[in-house]
């Protein structure tokens, strides 16, 4: 969980797999690091590994939507038309978060977590 929400590195947590950790620089949005420089791991596993994310990043989108949805027609009470205009402004406002957010979570899918992972790959180093 702490890596999906963080974006750093699946297997040892170390480090962020992304170039610009803010996800709202927009030129940077999709650019990685090729490795994690603590454990070796590759984050484009295959080419295009992260074509997968699609599918969750629609799951990610729905959640959020469904969550304005709830808090402007049903806390707030607003008109339909307003709750919609909410709910494109809440997908537009947080689009870099859920792309990030839906990468986080589909490497997360492949890679589990080693505490040891950073001892590991300085003992194959060396």
């Amino acid at each position: 969980m702490y890596s999906i929400l963080t974006g750093n590195c699946p297997r040892c947590h170390e480090e962020s797999m992304y170039e610009n950790p803010n996800p709202y620089v927009l030129s940077k949005i999709f650019s990685m690091n090729e490795r994690c420089s603590h454990c070796g791991l590759k984050y484009k596993i295959e080419p295009s590994f992260f074509y997968g994310a699609m599918y969750v990043s629609y799951a990610v989108g729905v959640a959020f939507a469904v969550a304005a949805f709830v808090i402007s027609f049903l806390f707030i009470g607003t008109s339909l038309l307003t709750t919609f205009i909410s709910i494109v402004a809440t997908l537009i406002v947080f689009m870099p978060l859920i792309i990030r957010l839906s990468r986080n979570i589909w490497i997360n899918f492949f890679v589990k977590y080693d505490p040891d992972a950073v001892k590991k790959y300085k003992a194959a180093k060396s």
